[in-house]
């Protein structure tokens, strides 16, 4: 941008009106209120686009969730625990606040197992699953539950080094193998950790 020179700008100012200053406020506040009208549809898109992602994220979590729920009960019966019961989204309660959250919660008369699903599990899903059961078996410690409690964690996507992780843990680890899912092999000395 060129400067204008002291001569220059007393000639342009002369030639100001004060219509013409007031067509030239009017016309900036125009354009703020189209600036501002663009920045919220620009906020609402976002907003939507959110929701959107979210939504796609929530449907693959059930999606993944109803591809092992229908498995669980009689995968694990075939290792020996006849389980009686299961129930979705099991939820447990202290002082009026949900202290855990399981997918599923298979149980019997000897054995309870809250079973964590993920579309892809992590080792971080692992350490927030035992932090789940511990929590559990303090809730059922309250209630003179003294059943037996092992976990289980499953995914859509298990890799090899989080499969061994959870194992090492003491956790049975289901994962999604071609049109079923099956609880994975125990590598030699596995011992299903018990709470």
């Amino acid at each position: 941008m060129d400067e204008l020179t002291a001569e220059q700008a007393v000639e342009e100012a002369r030639g100001l009106t004060f219509e013409n200053v007031w067509a030239m406020v009017v016309q900036t506040q125009k354009m703020i209120q189209e600036t501002q009208a663009a920045q919220k549809e620009t906020a609402k898109q976002i907003s939507d686009l959110s929701k959107n992602v979210g939504g796609i994220s929530n449907k693959l979590g059930k999606f993944t969730e109803a591809m092992f729920a229908s498995e669980l009960w009689e995968k694990f019966n075939r290792l020996g625990y006849s389980f009686t019961s299961e129930a979705p989204r099991m939820r447990f309660y202290e002082n009026g606040q949900v202290l855990a959250e399981v997918d599923f919660f298979l149980e019997n008369g000897i054995y309870a197992m809250p079973v964590e699903i993920k579309t892809e599990l992590l080792e971080a899903d692992v350490e927030d699953h035992i932090d789940r059961i511990e929590k559990i078996r303090h809730y059922m410690d309250s209630k003179n539950d003294n059943r037996k409690l092992v976990g289980a964690v499953a995914g859509g996507i298990v890799s090899e080094s989080v499969l061994r992780y959870a194992q090492k843990r003491g956790l049975f680890v289901i994962q999604q193998n071609g049109d079923s899912v099956s609880i994975a092999a125990s590598p030699v000395g596995f011992k299903v950790r018990e709470w």
